[in-house]
């Protein structure tokens, strides 16, 4: 059985459902794509996740329902006497802003353990981590999750980096900036958004975001609306994005794309065709509300 293996952290969300009221679920932007990859992936493929989550009734509630959504929680640590993190959405036209209280979540101690990470690393085909993965952990914890995600390219791995860089994970560091390259340096597929590497690093287009990331074998620069631009082989395609009826929640946005192009990648098709069937896929998230939507899976790429 093939193992996509989605790393990060999952969080206990709070959704505004009018009239005052908020709805709880789970979501993150790692565990969103483990998600939306297990709708899409047949059922040769096992889609698993690590993180660390608590001793507490959430965290129960949590792996309960990861496991309702068949995601393989056998790697997950639970740490004794933490909790999970926690975030509110907040929307106004159908963007979203949010407010997050994680400070001492379980996630961020998910790579202190260095044999459980080679593990996990190990059993896996596909490995895909983010900025937020990286943005969570101590400097210390980083750099031997980096390590072991190398050596994990090294045996054979394909290794996805979503760069989702969120400058409030990095208060009071300044090597954010470095931290990205060395995870692209680790990776064979590198999903940045353009928006994101133009805060970090300054003004610049998808051609120079490309550059930046030239040492992964494909780079494919996400930019909302405006579609992807895929960079391989020394060749640049764009793929236009899919307009929804009506956009209702950009959250989880990128986050489907990158399940789909994944998945379709898995399956074997081309990095072109694999991100029009992902520019389909966050169509259907974005014209409906919350994190994890239903979508339809009869569609081919």
């Amino acid at each position: 059985m093939s193992r996509f293996l989605a790393i990060g952290e999952c969080m206990v969300e709070l959704a505004d459902t009018g009239n005052g009221l908020l709805r709880r679920g789970f979501a993150g932007d790692t565990f969103n794509t483990a998600w939306y990859a297990r709708k899409l992936l047949p059922p040769a493929w096992q889609v698993s996740y690590l993180t660390a989550v608590g001793d507490d009734a959430l965290s129960d509630e949590m792996l309960a329902f990861m496991q309702a959504s068949d995601i393989d929680t056998r790697v997950i640590r639970r740490i004794a006497g933490a909790s999970p993190g926690l975030y509110m959405i907040s929307l106004k036209s159908g963007e979203r802003s949010f407010s997050y209280w994680r400070d001492t979540s379980a996630a961020r101690q998910l790579a202190r353990d260095a044999g459980h990470l080679r593990v996990a690393m190990n059993q896996a085909d596909m490995i895909y981590f983010s900025g937020i993965t990286l943005g969570i952990m101590s400097p210390g914890d980083c750099a031997l999750f980096l390590a072991e995600t190398k050596a994990a390219k090294a045996r054979g791995a394909m290794v996805a980096f979503d760069t989702n860089y969120r400058p409030r994970l990095w208060n009071g560091r300044h090597d954010a900036g470095e931290v990205m390259l060395a995870a692209a340096r680790a990776a064979t597929v590198v999903l940045p958004g353009l928006e994101d590497e133009q805060v970090l690093f300054g003004p610049c287009d998808a051609a120079a975001v490309a550059a930046r990331y030239g040492e992964a074998d494909l780079v494919v620069v996400k930019d909302g609306a405006n579609g992807a631009t895929i960079f391989e082989g020394g060749q640049a395609t764009h793929v236009p994005a899919v307009a929804p009826d009506a956009v209702i929640d950009t959250t989880a946005a990128g986050d489907s794309f990158s399940a789909g192009f994944l998945v379709r990648r898995a399956l074997g098709d081309d990095a072109v065709s694999a991100a029009r069937f992902a520019a389909r896929v966050a169509s259907q998230v974005v014209g409906a509300r919350g994190a994890l939507v239903d979508i339809s899976t009869s569609f081919s790429g």
